[in-house]
């Protein structure tokens, strides 16, 4: 599919990426906008990174992307948030759910407020984005929405219960609400990263993504861009008979 015929397709489309100004969340946001996007980027607390992210954009793409600061945990600002989109965007296309923390540790060491906030963030945030979503999607019979879960979800780490438990929760929570809401032209499917080349990889001790990358049997690890082609290609109008499915995005791990 050449460039310009992804753009017809997401000509006017609205798209809301949660997490959207920083790492594989920002790489998202910059494939949507390529594609002729309207993106609606969310996030939390980071506004120096938030307005270094738009800067970095082209003047066109700057006049299609909306930054929206709330918390995603939180119901009633995830209300709040989609009841301001209203007005001005009547129809939500596309939802991906990006937005996830980390607190890693050994579950005898975790503790349950550490516990609470991944869970919370990463599948309540889920559970509370998608839930407004869908009820906007029901009204045109239309809609995309792809949760960002990891390989965690399927292998599980040493120190990230937590983690694991919510990215393997959100494929669950794809593969239920798939049936859901199959017959009104709305899909949910799942992108499972597994290394890429983010602040978090970059920051490893060279031994360790050594060891890593052996691990891989591509030999490499991932781009962000990796992640977002397959994203982008669950979020098209023509990508049509997938749902309540998970595209591995790890080198074939």
């Amino acid at each position: 599919m050449s460039s310009n015929e992804l753009k017809n397709d997401l000509k006017d489309h609205v798209v809301i990426i949660t997490g959207a100004t920083r790492g594989i969340g920002a790489g998202i946001a910059r494939c949507f906008l390529s594609a002729g996007a309207k993106v609606v980027a969310t996030y939390q607390s980071n506004d120096q990174a938030a307005n270094e992210f738009k800067k970095s954009l082209s003047a066109d793409e700057q006049e299609r992307l909306d930054l929206r600061k709330f918390d995603v945990s939180s119901f009633s600002e995830c209300q709040k948030f989609y009841q301001s989109l209203d007005e001005k965007y009547p129809q939500v296309h596309v939802l991906i759910n990006n937005s996830g923390i980390r607190k890693d540790n050994l579950l005898p060491l975790m503790t349950e407020v550490d516990w609470n906030q991944v869970i919370q963030t990463n599948l309540g945030g889920t559970f509370n984005m998608t839930k407004l979503a869908v009820d906007r999607m029901l009204r045109f019979r239309y809609g995309r929405i792809v949760n960002i879960s990891s390989l965690a979800a399927t292998i599980g780490l040493p120190g990230q219960t937590s983690y694991s438990a919510s990215k393997a929760g959100q494929i669950a929570f794809a593969k239920s609400l798939s049936k859901e809401v199959a017959k009104r032209n709305i899909t949910i499917n799942n992108v499972a990263p597994g290394f890429i080349e983010t602040d978090l990889v970059s920051d490893l001790p060279e031994a360790l993504k050594k060891q890593y990358i052996d691990q891989v049997p591509m030999k490499r690890f991932g781009s962000v861009q990796d992640v977002a082609g397959a994203v982008l290609f669950l979020s098209l109008p023509t990508t049509t008979y997938i749902t309540g499915s998970t595209i591995d995005v790890t080198g074939g791990l």
